[in-house]
């Protein structure tokens, strides 16, 4: 098997548990990926290894390169609480506290009273408070939290969900508070193995006689999972999450072929078991949708025909619920790069759904970089189970922009046909009465900000990433001029689309990170942003501004932005290039958008 077929859901355990060396070296000899470099600390209440072996293959296949800390046996409470100076030095920038039920300490007896029984909760969890407010305070890192799987053995059998003191209700009122802080405190992510593990099953979870021998707090067996999970949440901190859900219609989206039968010959709705399944699998894609993911169409079909489908009373989902519509009978991996084109992402961007295993192939073969789960034909639920279990749409956090995305595309496409009607790109951009506000980093943006950082790849002069707490600690260091940029125009709310973080060193502004959404590209935001900045730094005492490009695959859009901008070049540097722009006589560069104003 090659690499791509070991990376298509489902996995092979198995195959995963064998080949972790192999594997590994195959992934690092590829010559096609750029990776991003990432150090994680695990701090382990069992035995990983294996876990981190094959945690390290999914982050690998995704495009990051880890390094890893691993403290040593249970001992995740010292090395959080009392400090160790091989973590200082390593500086983690993600922390994973991978403990599980085993590592429960306070645990109450049938003895307790309800007080003490609760009492025994707040102890337990007052313990991993420790651990985490010393992590945040030393590391200033992304903090992973594992919660807890529940016990295989009980002694009160179904009393265990009722009793205070019984084993299955402390762990999910310790559970709740675990959700409780992260809710409450940025950059803190739970891990679920509460839900993997009943996924799993706890019979197959629990293998008492692996943890007696080996400290393994799950079965080996499963261990896979796990890793994928924590995959999961890393991609996602990282920004290397799917964006675009590209889905068949027929026998996919709704049963039957539409072209034979019509639309009274599909099956949707709640007539038939079939027509059900379907309907579940649109109810969940519109939930998808709600949150921010980007739903398409690819079918091969007639377009007038594709269309009626979502016209059916008993279909969920309707033609606008979808951004890009190509239903015709052209080869689909020629559709997968238009869709890509139209919502402006990249071709990696995007998941394949279709129930036509020969379909499935030609865009592994043709398309390697997007993602085409093995569903079964069969079973409508398959759909779901793979988008799940792979976790393509992983979410660690959902802001107002990712609600409002889909609607934001929507509007894109408006703008899109405005722009073809109109006699000049000048005249486009002046019909859009566009309007900016820009403004320094405040809290009710950091979420934001922290997101946009992680997920956004072509313009992105320097490629850093930066996490919600250290995008605080940047907006409160006065050595640093920070700006975010919102954009309306007649159309709509673009949101929050740029950011810019420069560093003073003495009458020097160096330029840490300058991204934007695409999806405004070259409407003049980007002169825009630039005059603000240069406007804040004057205002500071500097005289020079430095930028920096460091080159990637998916960055080559930005690669002449600051000699367009009147940028000299400097010197090439180990990640690329630095360009240099004195401030003395500069002259705005922005156009035909109105800046609400540079607030302090």
């Amino acid at each position: 098997m090659n690499l791509q077929e070991i990376f298509t859901y489902p996995y092979d355990n198995d195959l995963l548990l064998r080949r972790q060396k192999s594997l590994k070296r195959e992934l690092l000899a590829r010559e096609d990926v750029t990776y991003t470099s990432v150090r994680i600390a695990l701090l382990c209440g069992s035995t990983i290894e294996d876990i981190k072996n094959i945690l390290e293959l999914f982050l690998l296949e995704s495009g990051i390169k880890p390094s890893f800390y691993q403290s040593e046996y249970n001992k995740f409470y010292e090395d959080a609480v009392f400090g160790n100076s091989k973590l200082d030095v390593f500086q983690p920038e993600i922390i994973i506290v991978f403990t599980s039920v085993v590592n429960i300490v306070n645990w109450p007896s049938v003895a307790d009273s309800k007080e003490e029984a609760r009492a025994k909760v707040e102890m337990e969890y007052k313990r991993f408070c420790q651990v985490w407010e010393a992590l945040r305070n030393r590391y200033h890192s992304v903090i992973v939290q594992n919660n807890f799987d529940f016990p295989y053995e009980t002694s009160l059998g179904s009393l265990e969900t009722v009793m205070e003191y019984g084993t299955q209700h402390f762990v999910t009122v310790l559970n709740e508070k675990f959700a409780d802080f992260a809710r409450s405190h940025d950059g803190f992510y739970l891990h679920d193995i509460n839900r993997l593990s009943a996924r799993i099953g706890l019979n197959a979870w629990h293998h008492r006689f692996q943890y007696c021998a080996y400290k393994f707090a799950m079965s080996y067996d499963v261990m896979p999972e796990v890793s994928l999970g924590l995959a999961k949440i890393i991609r996602a901190i990282l920004g290397r999450n799917k964006k675009c859900l590209v889905l068949d219609l027929d026998n996919t989206l709704w049963g039957g072929i539409i072209g034979d039968g019509g639309i009274e010959g599909i099956q949707i709705g709640h007539e038939t078991p079939c027509a059900e399944a379907y309907t579940a699998f649109q109810v969940y894609l519109q939930r998808l949708k709600q949150r921010g993911v980007i739903l398409a169409v690819c079918s091969k079909n007639e377009e007038e025909i594709a269309r009626s489908g979502f016209e059916h009373p008993d279909s969920v989902l309707h033609v606008g619920d979808f951004i890009s519509f190509y239903a015709n009978w052209e080869p689909k991996n020629v559709n997968l790069i238009a869709i890509a084109k139209e919502i402006n992402v990249g071709t990696d961007s995007l998941v394949f759904i279709d129930d036509n295993p020969a379909e499935r192939q030609i865009i592994r073969d043709t398309m390697p970089e997007v993602s085409v789960p093995e569903v079964d034909s069969e079973d409508v639920f398959s759909f779901i189970r793979a988008i799940e279990g792979a976790g393509y749409f992983e979410a660690i956090t959902l802001s107002d922009e990712d609600f409002k995305r889909n609607a934001g595309y929507h509007e894109n496409k408006a703008r899109q046909e405005l722009a073809s009607e109109t006699a000049s790109y000048d005249e486009f951009l002046e019909s859009l009465n566009m309007q900016a506000e820009i403004d320094s980093f405040c809290p009710i943006y950091f979420d934001r900000i922290a997101q946009l950082t992680g997920k956004t790849n072509q313009f992105n002069l320097t490629t850093r990433r930066y996490t919600q707490s250290e995008i605080k600690e940047i907006a409160n260091d006065t050595n640093y001029i920070t700006l975010y940029g919102r954009l309306t125009d007649k159309f709509g709310d673009n949101g929050l689309i740029s950011v810019i973080i420069g560093e003073k060193i003495g009458r020097d502004l160096h330029i840490r990170l300058w991204i934007m959404s695409c999806r405004v590209l070259k409407r003049g935001m980007e002169q825009t942003m630039l005059d603000a900045l240069v406007q804040k730094a004057r205002e500071a005492g500097c005289c020079n501004l430095f930028g920096y490009y460091y080159p990637t695959k998916k960055n080559k859009i930005v690669e002449n932005m600051y000699p367009s901008f009147g940028f000299s070049f400097v010197k090439k540097c180990e990640k690329g290039a630095v360009w240099l722009m004195p401030l003395v006589g500069y002259v705005n560069q922005g156009k035909y958008i109105v800046v609400k104003g540079v607030n302090g």
